[in-house]
């Protein structure tokens, strides 16, 4: 990180009606947040619930902006708390136009989206390498399915003969935060079926009578506004194999384009444009005339949440200064496994200065476990509580005991709405 500049600045680029600074102390959902963490205890999660609804609702309104007859189901594996899926599921009931489906990948997750109130018509599967476990589960509850090679086209065909499915493809061209998180690209990739293989995958539905109504594309995670070019090219190399599909007899009636959208971690990350995003698709698509699936996960959860925890050490080494919380990667592993930049903020001075450069690091026994390094912070010392910001979305349902260190409680805040 160039930290000439960022000292001395405030990052500001979080605060929003839900999560702000007050007479200098972070607010989440109308409470302070350090006040919680002193009620209740470290590390914790708080939710700001009416922030997903305003994210589904979001895409839901661009979606409309943009003229597509679409349908939005979000990635269980993001967020799997009965809290979070009863605030999404609440955006169908009473006939509002919100509703929000769910995009399983796994057995556990599809039963799990059943057990929350979301009925199989409402679920699509889309998941990689089924066993015949995985499909006792799944093709008898009555979701859609998604399959992303031809040996599962093949599997699905063996145990359920004129089953209506959708293919995913690889358009060889990826969408990330970063080259990791590109989930397509020059280098196959476990993830879709490749042109190569899509006359193999057309006759195994003719062998079995199966009916392809879908198209599903998946470019990447975590992508920002300087990969919606990435994204399109992604859509067009997708739009090109529907084309092929109907051309085949295939009654198409959906292009999925899944998820990916991410949420900005910096200053100086330039979010997406909801509306350049949709009108995108709409351009590529609207000339088929299908419905568009969204999957979206950290669209929606990722800045609902924080991750409060305590500064237990700061301690100088070797002119570095380390500060220590008690929490650690298996409760919070953006930066762990994903590469994911993050944001800090000191409760009792959210809106402060950044005055000093800080590696933070977590408490689990490996040298791995750091959040930030040469990272500026205002003045913190011991005590102190600290927010890890966008916590939403896949920390809680990633969080583990390694090192026997537990998980991180978490509450779910209703915010006063006026």
């Amino acid at each position: 990180m160039d930290t000439e500049a960022v000292l001395g600045a405030v990052p500001d680029w979080w605060r929003r009606p839900g999560l702000d600074a007050v007479a200098g102390r972070l607010v989440i959902a109308g409470r302070d947040a350090e006040a919680l963490a002193r009620a209740r205890g470290t590390p914790r999660f708080v939710y700001d619930l009416e922030r997903l609804r305003e994210n589904a609702r979001a895409l839901h309104a661009a979606a409309r902006r943009a003229g597509l007859d679409h349908r939005i189901r979000f990635a269980l594996k993001a967020n799997r708390e009965p809290e979070v899926l009863a605030a999404l599921r609440g955006l169908g009931a009473a006939g509002e136009p919100d509703a929000v489906g769910i995009d399983a990948c796994s057995p556990g997750e599809v039963e799990h989206a059943l057990a929350n109130g979301w009925t199989g018509a409402e679920i699509s599967y889309t998941g990689t390498n089924c066993s015949e476990r995985d499909l006792d589960v799944i093709l008898g509850a009555g979701v859609h399915i998604n399959l992303d090679a031809v040996s599962q086209v093949e599997r699905v065909g063996r145990r359920a003969p004129g089953t209506t499915i959708g293919l995913r493809v690889n358009p060889m061209i990826g969408a990330g935060y970063n080259d990791g998180l590109a989930y397509a690209g020059a280098r196959p990739t476990k993830l879709g079926i490749t042109a190569d293989r899509l006359d193999d995958a057309l006759a195994a539905t003719r062998r079995y009578g199966l009916v392809v109504d879908t198209v599903h594309l998946h470019a990447g995670s975590g992508w920002l506004a300087d990969g919606l070019s990435a994204f399109e090219a992604a859509l067009v190399a997708t739009v090109h194999v529907a084309r092929q599909l109907i051309d085949a007899g295939c009654p198409v009636t959906e292009l999925n384009v899944g998820g990916g959208v991410g949420r900005i971690a910096r200053q100086s990350e330039r979010p997406v444009d909801l509306d350049a995003y949709t009108a995108t698709i709409a351009r590529h698509v609207g000339p088929l005339g299908l419905a568009v699936g969204f999957e979206p996960g950290d669209l929606l959860v990722k800045d609902a949440a924080i991750l409060l925890a305590e500064v237990v050490t700061v301690e100088d080494r070797l002119g570095v200064r380390f500060v220590g919380l008690d929490v650690g990667w298996n409760v919070f592993c953006s930066w762990f496994i994903y590469r994911f930049a993050q944001e800090l903020v000191v409760c009792r001075a959210a809106d402060a200065p950044r005055t000093e450069v800080v590696t933070v690091t977590g408490h689990i026994n490996e040298a791995g476990d750091i959040f930030a390094e040469d990272y500026p912070l205002p003045a913190v010392r011991e005590g102190d509580i600290v927010a890890l910001l966008n916590a939403g979305g896949y920390e809680q349902a990633m969080s583990m005991t390694h090192c026997l260190r537990p998980l991180a409680a978490a509450d779910f805040l209703e915010r006063a709405l006026d």
